[in-house]
């Protein structure tokens, strides 16, 4: 290993994999610490780098009309390995780009083990790293052991946030009714990897699907522990039985839409609404409920979820279930190069400091890698333009979210990336023709307005960064 002074990074998941990969990327030695297999999280099943626990779907691949798509397209282009990765195991899935999630993690796992300037640490990081350790980046994700947690409780002065985050179920394919589902893409979109017909969709009338709702909102539920109680859940993970009980339409208009789906069994009959399950692996033996992440005790998922049509037999490779996520109140605690104020030698990223989902914790990990590239370098680098998709997720971790005069964490919550985050295009959007658009044209002429600004302005604010030394 080089002699250079190393970065530390605590956490390989998917943003301390990404933040060691460029680390070692640009010739600067990196030792990356990791707990698991000897100490688990009550989500993880393995010792393996940017292991998915949830979904295996990185979202939208659409880098035009999507932000996570724009995201992609950024990440590649900054040499990710969570994305280079995510390219060479994917599976179908419609226009989303999911993963095989266990060659994902195998693969990952590999390229750093066997990387030169790369030394694994096992064991516990129980508290904040020492300035003697010089630069280091924390990116512990939502299920940070409690001895670090509290360190950096005692670091900040300000109380953690945390909210439930819920797994959904797996199914084998071969106990899917296939002579009541079919294959189908919403609107046959094929997306990468794909051919227009990569969901299993499960079909219920009217009548079907009111006693599936019933039994939603009837079934009996884990208990909370009394730590748990008063935890929030994320608005954008919700347990299906949680939507449930907000009305008896909220799951039409959600995760059970039946819209851009034809049965391909009775096409006369439109359903009134319809479950999907994505592939989960490269074998495709594997499919996963898409939306139906739940706190349901086991028994009950099994006796509700067989209530769907397509899966009177189906059985379950896992059934569902939540782990607390923990985050701290970053706009408060840290600096737009995403150090910690009270300790300026150490960064975080991923999604303990606020951001949601596997892509964007990656992209959080790179831009601190690349902050603390250049800090080692003794440059400064400037934060990416707001108007790119790591730049507008930047802001949300680091300081565009409202935060309380005192510094209470309230205020701020978990987000995924998304338009709304980006600075407004100032010129009128409109046809080719020069026509002023309405509606959705205008929706979707905006977005690709937003998409190509962006990756113009990333594609400058990298090229504008010195060259990475050969690994």
């Amino acid at each position: 290993m080089s002699t250079k002074t190393p970065i530390h990074v605590v956490g390989a998941g998917l943003a301390g994999s990404e933040a060691a990969w460029q680390v070692a990327s640009a010739g600067l030695p990196v030792v990356l610490h990791e707990m698991r297999p000897a100490e688990m999280t009550p989500a993880h099943q393995t010792g393996g780098f940017a292991e998915l626990v949830c979904s295996n779907s990185f979202r939208s691949d659409d880098c035009e009309t999507n932000a996570v798509g724009l995201l992609h397209a950024e990440m590649r282009r900054a040499g990710s390995l969570v994305m280079a990765t995510a390219d060479a195991h994917q599976v179908p899935a419609g226009g989303a780009l999911a993963v095989d999630r266990v060659g994902f993690s195998d693969a990952v796992t590999q390229v750093l083990r066997s990387h030169p300037l790369v030394r694994v640490e096992p064991g516990v990081v129980e508290a904040l790293p020492p300035e003697a350790w010089g630069p280091a980046i924390v990116a512990t994700g939502p299920l940070t052991a409690a001895p670090l947690a509290q360190s950096i409780i005692a670091a900040t002065g300000a109380d953690r946030l945390a909210f439930f985050d819920a797994i959904a179920p797996i199914v084998h394919r071969e106990t899917i009714d296939m002579d009541v589902a079919w294959f189908q893409s919403r609107y046959d979109k094929p997306g990468p990897g794909g051919t227009g017909a990569d969901y299993v969709n499960c079909p219920l009338d009217r009548e079907t699907y009111a006693r599936f709702v019933e039994a939603l909102v009837a079934a009996e539920v884990a208990e909370f522990r009394d730590w748990e109680k008063d935890t929030p859940y994320f608005e954008g993970c919700l347990p299906i039985e949680e939507m449930a009980r907000r009305g008896p339409e909220t799951l039409r208009h959600g995760p059970m839409k039946p819209v851009g789906l034809t049965n391909r069994h009775r096409p006369e009959d439109r359903p009134y609404a319809v479950v999907q399950l994505r592939q989960d692996n490269a074998l495709g033996t594997l499919y996963n409920m898409v939306g139906f992440q739940t706190k349901m005790k086991y028994g009950e998922q099994v006796r509700v979820f067989r209530m769907i049509p397509g899966l009177e037999q189906a059985e379950f490779a896992r059934l569902g279930g939540l782990h607390r996520n923990t985050f701290i109140n970053s706009p408060a605690l840290l600096d737009p190069t995403l150090q910690l104020k009270a300790r300026p030698h150490i960064r975080f990223a991923g999604q303990i400091t606020g951001c949601e989902g596997y892509v964007e914790s990656a992209a959080i990990g790179l831009l601190a890698a690349r902050f603390a590239i250049a800090e080692a370098r003794g440059t400064a680098l400037p934060p990416p333009p707001p108007t790119t998709a790591h730049g507008a997720l930047l802001g949300h971790v680091t300081g565009t979210s409202r935060v309380e005069e005192d510094g209470a964490p309230g205020a701020f919550q978990p987000m995924n990336v998304n338009f709304g985050l980006f600075p407004p295009i100032a010129e009128a959007v409109t046809g080719a023709d020069g026509r002023r658009l309405r509606g959705k044209e205008k929706t979707q002429a905006r977005k690709r307005a937003l998409s190509a600004r962006a990756l113009a302005d990333f594609a400058a604010w990298i090229e504008g960064q010195p060259a990475r030394d050969a690994a």
